[in-house]
């Protein structure tokens, strides 16, 4: 077999597996109050994959999208907010038993325009950081919840 024959049979299976990461931005929507600093936390609906789990709101980055475009666009879609985009915090990578991967970047978001309104959501929840570990989290971000709630982050 030819050199070419060769590396032609490698690349589809190098590009299936880069298809199976999935680049995702996700927000930690942040504010003050008497009690401490709390976090928004989102429920999924029943009917969707990893139904009833806990997650940032957030989602996938489209071809030719900046990771905070991409955030801003979807915290748009999902809360009906303008958000202004903060820092990156963390950027980790999680795969999945499927075979599946997510590259997940955190950003925070301290300010917004807008009021939130849950659109795709089963249910939202503003909770202190310490408190984090009490709901049911996707598994892409336990490592994340366990450095929140520690005080490791923000």
């Amino acid at each position: 077999m030819s050199r070419a024959a060769k590396k032609s049979r490698r690349r589809p299976g190098a590009k299936e597996a880069a298809k199976q990461i999935r680049l995702v931005v996700a927000a930690l929507i942040l504010r003050e109050t008497e009690t401490g600093r709390e976090v928004l936390v989102c429920q999924r609906r029943p009917e969707q994959a990893m139904a009833l789990k806990w997650e940032f709101p957030g989602g996938k980055i489209e071809a030719g999208e900046s990771p905070e475009a991409a955030l801003r666009r979807e915290l748009n879609e999902e809360l009906g907010i303008e958000a202004v985009i903060g820092p990156r915090i963390t950027r980790l990578r999680h795969n999945y038993r499927n075979g599946g991967a997510v590259d997940l970047q955190f950003f925070t978001v301290h300010e917004f325009k807008g009021a939130l309104e849950n659109r795709i959501f089963n249910d939202m929840q503003w909770t202190l950081l310490p408190r984090l570990p009490e709901f049911d989290f996707l598994a892409a971000d336990l490592s994340l919840i366990q450095d929140l709630a520690s005080g490791k982050l923000l």
